[in-house]
């Protein structure tokens, strides 16, 4: 009997507090029917689309640069006269340091031996001792000057026109914190 007592006991509670939410309820329903009339909505008209003007192809009058003709030739000239900067880089010996891209060496250091500065570089957790006149990274690199803070390089690249050029890179000291 006790438990059906307990149910009518919170039927009864159910049925005083319902009456007031439903009134919470219309409340509210009210509100937001008020917010609805009162709120403007201003929403800016699309503007037209731009309209496509396409432009006619001048290219097919020029040279096509990845014609066969136009390669085969190139490379027929680069044979016969080889760059003087490209050929004296070709007929030397090449040094272990060549293997390396530079972006993979790290200067940790300079020493002087007698009256030579020679450069510290760290190469895959290997150190290595470079002087002026040696040869490093994969560009034909030759180090021209060495201070305490950085290697100067002398590299032979080529540049967009497929021409062997010059170029000076630096390699700068590395400061490891402790």
């Amino acid at each position: 009997m006790s438990t059906r007592l307990a149910s009518v006991a919170a039927f009864a509670a159910l049925s005083l507090v319902l009456p007031g939410c439903s009134s919470d309820a219309d409340e509210l329903q009210q509100w937001m029917e008020q917010q609805r009339r009162e709120t403007r909505t201003t929403v800016k008209p699309l503007s037209p689309p731009k309209k496509f003007l396409p432009e006619a192809y001048g290219g097919a009058q020029v040279v096509d640069p990845f014609s066969p003709q136009k390669l085969t030739v190139a490379l027929k000239q680069e044979a016969a006269q080889p760059s003087s900067l490209l050929a004296a880089e070709m007929s030397r010996r090449r040094e272990p340091l060549e293997s390396y891209p530079l972006d993979s060496m790290s200067m940790v250091g300079s020493v002087y031996r007698g009256k030579a500065r020679y450069a510290l570089l760290k190469v895959d957790s290997l150190l290595y001792q470079v002087k002026v006149g040696d040869y490093m990274g994969q560009n034909f690199g030759r180090i021209t000057k060495i201070t305490e803070t950085d290697i100067s390089l002398r590299e032979v690249v080529q540049d967009a026109a497929g021409e062997w050029i010059e170029r000076t890179s630096t390699l700068q000291l590395q400061e490891t914190g402790r």
